[in-house]
């Protein structure tokens, strides 16, 4: 029996936009379901279990971003916003609240789809051969479980950060380049934008160290990129 195309749930207001994202969508296969309002959308997310959400920010009841944290409450599934806001506080806000990516209008529909593929691609939780967590006093990290107890409290990751702790654990001591973390977190498509790290890096820091401006575990490695400090 062959599996089912992925759903992606389309929440936007802008009906031109809706329909050029519906023919695009289905003609590369995918299966669509559509919201007009934040609040339709958030609930939709929940009921019909889409395997990727694409949200407006400048949705006409509430704000895209409070449809992101609503969704992020309950699922890691990824999370991809198409929106005008091109401004970097705009991304930085979308990508702490949980998003997986940030895609500005107007978009070219190539690199729309490149963005989907990539935030759809799963990453195995534990490869043969890698490490099944990290265990020091102040930090606890589980990857089958996907628990990460850190400074005496349970952190809770978004997907990406989960992934993006992972793959650096995974190399613990060694510098990890940019363009390595991008493409392996984020796929292949990727590897020219660093914003996305530092974002994220900046995100995990808050979140696991007990001093984030003075990190003991993910350290930077300047002109190169990031690397894990383990005991």
């Amino acid at each position: 029996m062959t599996a089912p195309r992925p759903l992606v749930l389309v929440i936007e207001d802008e009906p031109d936009i809706r329909a050029f994202l519906r023919s695009s969508l289905q003609a590369e296969g995918y299966r669509i379901a559509e919201a007009e309002t934040g609040a339709r959308g958030a609930t939709d997310a929940a009921t019909h279990k889409p395997d990727l959400v694409v949200v407006d920010l400048g949705l006409p009841d509430i704000d895209g971003i409070e449809v992101i944290r609503r969704i992020r409450g309950w699922s890691p599934l990824p999370i991809l916003v198409l929106s005008a806001r091109a401004q970097e506080r705009a991304k930085v806000e979308a990508l702490d609240a949980g998003a997986d990516d940030y895609v500005t209008k107007p978009f070219g529909i190539e690199e729309l789809l490149a963005r989907i593929r990539a935030a759809l691609r799963r990453s195995p939780l534990a490869q043969e051969g890698g490490p099944r967590g990290f265990s020091a006093p102040d930090l606890e990290i589980d990857f089958e479980t996907r628990r990460v107890h850190a400074n005496g409290k349970d952190v809770r990751l978004t997907p990406k950060e989960f992934e993006l702790l992972r793959h650096l654990v995974a190399n613990a001591g060694k510098p990890v380049t940019h363009r390595e973390l991008l493409q392996s977190v984020w796929g292949p498509d990727y590897g020219d934008e660093p914003e996305y790290l530092r974002v994220f890096v900046n995100q995990l820091r808050k979140k696991i160290e007990a001093n984030p401006a003075k990190p003991k575990y993910i350290l930077t490695e300047p002109w190169v990129g990031y690397r894990f400090a383990g005991e």
